[in-house]
């Protein structure tokens, strides 16, 4: 794991916690990299670190996969190119299978899918093997959707994988280092509750957002 300078907490927004993290990333030693961002949040983030280190950005659609009664509950997270990734420990502590989320499962591919198409249209994904990817999302709390997509990304074959966040829940970061190459975060603070609380501005992102980052950057 590697902890960038010491930051200020919170940061004023997404934007600057962006360059801040594009300035750690740029001494890391890249080789070919390619960005790619979780939406929404982690394009914010990405557009920044995609103009300093002069590479290309592109989306990593994401789902997290909620319980069916209790939709905030996440109890794993599927992204595009992968399989749906479950929180095992949830999963036995509230009685639930992989099997009965199957219809949860399939809704999410579907806004998945959608999604892919809002952002890329027909255009692929990156070539990632043999590549360093980094990974950039806005923070990371139970790193559920995190860990799907690195999961997606490893098996595309790349040389390096690189997860990058302004910042992190401690146990979180620690258990997300197996999933990685490297885990870039530039605070891991105590009192994590989520992600927000480590901004000031924290707006949630449209798809219209999205598609303007996206376009700036091409």
């Amino acid at each position: 794991m590697g902890v960038g300078r010491r930051v200020l907490l919170p940061f004023a927004d997404r934007a600057e916690a962006g360059v801040a993290l594009a300035e750690v990333l740029a001494e890391a030693g890249l080789t070919d990299p390619v960005v790619l961002a979780l939406p929404r949040g982690g394009v914010e983030i990405a557009a920044p670190i995609a103009e300093r280190l002069g590479v290309p950005m592109d989306v990593l659609v994401t789902r997290k996969i909620g319980h069916p009664w209790q939709p905030e509950l996440g109890m794993g997270a599927i992204a595009e190119g992968g399989e749906p990734v479950f929180d095992a420990s949830l999963l036995s502590r509230v009685r639930t299978s992989a099997a009965e989320l199957a219809p949860v499962v399939e809704r999410e591919r579907q806004e998945l899918a959608r999604r892919v198409a809002a952002y890329r249209g027909g255009r692929r994904l990156p070539e990632l093997a043999g590549r360093d990817v980094v990974v950039v999302d806005d923070g990371l709390a139970t790193g559920g959707t995190a860990r799907a997509a690195l999961r997606a990304v490893r098996a595309a074959g790349p040389r390096r994988l690189v997860l990058a966040v302004p910042v992190g829940a401690p146990n979180t970061v620690r258990a997300l280092a197996d999933e990685a190459d490297e885990v870039v975060v530039l605070a891991t603070p105590p009192g994590f509750h989520a992600v927000g609380q480590w901004y000031e501005k924290f707006d949630q992102l449209t798809d219209a957002d999205v598609l303007r980052l996206l376009g700036q950057e091409r």
